[in-house]
């Protein structure tokens, strides 16, 4: 799983953290961490190979807001039922495989005009 965002979220951790002694004492089970970190990554979207393709080819910014909104679309559209959605922010469009939670593809404004999306059963616009 090469995510750009993931990456980014774990580079910038502190490295400084000394292990709390009186937590490994008390028998705190790392599998505690394991299921947390396994959650939260079950929740956000991943970056197919092609997607992080596009993302660099077309010069697409992924800030913590786009990365934010992504999941909220995702999570809504797989809420309503819909597996392959279109999501629009800021004049960028995103297509979003909610069964995996994966970005397909994603194409810049340049790229929007007279394009046409298919295979896709609904739309979230953010």
């Amino acid at each position: 799983m090469t995510d750009i965002n993931f990456i980014k979220k774990i580079s910038s951790l502190n490295n400084n953290i000394q292990p709390n002694s009186f937590a490994r004492n008390q028998g705190v089970n790392s599998s505690a961490f394991k299921e947390i970190l396994n959650e939260k990554l079950q929740n956000e979207v991943v970056f197919s190979k092609h997607a992080n393709e596009r993302i660099k080819e077309r010069n697409i910014e992924l800030s913590d807001d786009v990365t934010e909104k992504l999941n909220e679309a995702a999570e809504q559209a797989k809420d309503k039922g819909l597996k392959n959605v279109l999501v629009m922010i800021d004049n960028q469009a995103f297509i979003i495989s909610t069964m995996h939670n994966k970005v397909i593809t994603a194409v810049n404004s340049n790229d929007l005009k007279e394009n046409i999306f298919t295979n896709i059963d609904g739309a979230v616009i953010k």
